[in-house]
């Protein structure tokens, strides 16, 4: 061999043909190559097959159409694409593809058409798997979206908390003068009427409570509880609350670890979520309680570790609650039950009692299928 045809690795770098060749051939986060006037795959560099997963031999010689999703495909996109790049010098879009494997994947697409002396002779076309950066921009937007949630929801808590204290207060006022009068008025139609009016502050009293609950304003005696032991108690109960139409299954694992709630509100925040599965299922049906411990991260939170909670789930398989409507469930006075059937203040108990014990609701709904509500409460650490 002759010895100037030897070479130095670093003269690599002074041949303009060999650094092309190098520079595509190194790149592996870009699918770099080139196609004829038709679309047919002349090169192929390790990006491309690292990215799409074919290598050379996979696709060189075949149409470039075979990346593209079949619906995509059939309504003539690649075509399209080229003709554009022909047309306006470049055609540049993100769209899905789909790989070997035909798992599918989001591309940076931008093909360049090569002209030479005039004439069109091919393209040249460079994809980028923007997955992840797309996948990452749709949780950040969750994120804020729960984030815009929880502080509508907890700036509506503290205008439900100022006004139920001011409610409570002139309800102390109206009972108290009722039960004065009552002590010197025993019978006759005014004694009838007065006790109508102290069922109705009653019933006011009631509302108020509950208005604190959503207010995070209501005093709870929290104790450390078994979820499972408690919602065995309660079996009877609910079952009957459901009807006779429902059935209620419980599938409650053992051995959970302690919450730290106030079991009278935890009894009437399940009782709640029954109540209202029974109202969505007016033929009948199922309505399933589970209870279960599982790592789950707040909705609403920036910490994206999933932390221990015991999870406390009511499912039914009834109406369902429309989309556009789920967001705001928990809000006080909101209801999708027909008007004079609910107060709109079930949920918004369920939801402030499980805040203010440290907890958040989560919930998901199909219409027609069914509606899952789950309570999920920290574990407890004495």
């Amino acid at each position: 061999m002759d010895v100037t045809e030897l070479q130095h690795p670093k003269d690599v770098l002074n041949d303009e043909s060999r650094q092309f060749a190098l520079l595509v051939n190194s790149v592996t986060d870009y699918a770099i190559y080139m196609l004829d006037e038709h679309g047919v795959i002349r090169t192929w560099n390790p990006g491309g097959q690292r990215i799409k997963g074919y290598t050379a031999e996979d696709v060189v010689g075949t149409n470039f159409s075979r990346f593209y999703l079949p619906e995509d495909a059939a309504a003539g996109v690649p075509q399209r694409n080229l003709r554009t790049a022909a047309t306006e010098g470049r055609c540049i879009e993100d769209r899905w593809r789909v790989r070997q494997d035909g798992s599918r994947f989001l591309a940076s697409v931008v093909i360049d058409p090569i002209w030479v002396d005039g004439v069109l002779v091919g393209y040249a076309k460079v994809t980028r798997d923007i997955t992840e950066r797309h996948d990452a921009q749709e949780r950040l937007q969750q994120v804020q979206h729960s984030l815009l949630q929880a502080q509508k929801m907890e700036a509506i808590g503290k205008l439900t908390l100022g006004l139920a204290h001011d409610f409570n207060n002139l309800l102390t006022i109206i009972v108290n003068c009722l039960d004065l009068i009552s002590v010197r008025v025993k019978d006759g139609p005014a004694a009838k009427l007065i006790e109508t009016a102290l069922r109705a502050a009653e019933r006011g009293a009631l509302l108020s409570r509950q208005l604190l609950t959503f207010g995070r304003g209501q005093k709870l005696s929290p104790e450390s509880l078994d979820v499972t032991a408690a919602l065995r108690e309660s079996k009877e109960l609910l079952q009957r609350s459901a009807g006779d139409t429902v059935n209620v299954v419980f599938n409650l694992d053992d051995d959970l670890p302690l919450v730290f709630v106030d079991r009278a509100q935890l009894e009437a925040a399940v009782l709640n979520l029954v109540c209202n599965s029974r109202d969505a299922m007016p033929s009948g049906g199922t309505i399933t309680i589970t209870a279960r411990a599982q790592d789950t991260q707040d909705p609403a939170s920036t910490n994206h570790a999933p932390e221990p909670h015991v999870c406390l789930t009511v499912e039914d398989d009834g109406e369902g609650i429309p989309p556009d409507k789920q967001a705001r469930v928990f809000e006080p006075f909101f209801t999708t039950k027909p008007v004079g059937r609910g107060s709109g203040l079930g949920l918004s108990q369920v939801f402030g009692f499980t805040t203010q014990s440290g907890g958040f609701p989560q919930l998901s709904s199909v219409p027609g299928e069914g509606t899952r509500i789950t309570l999920c409460f920290p574990i407890y650490e004495p």
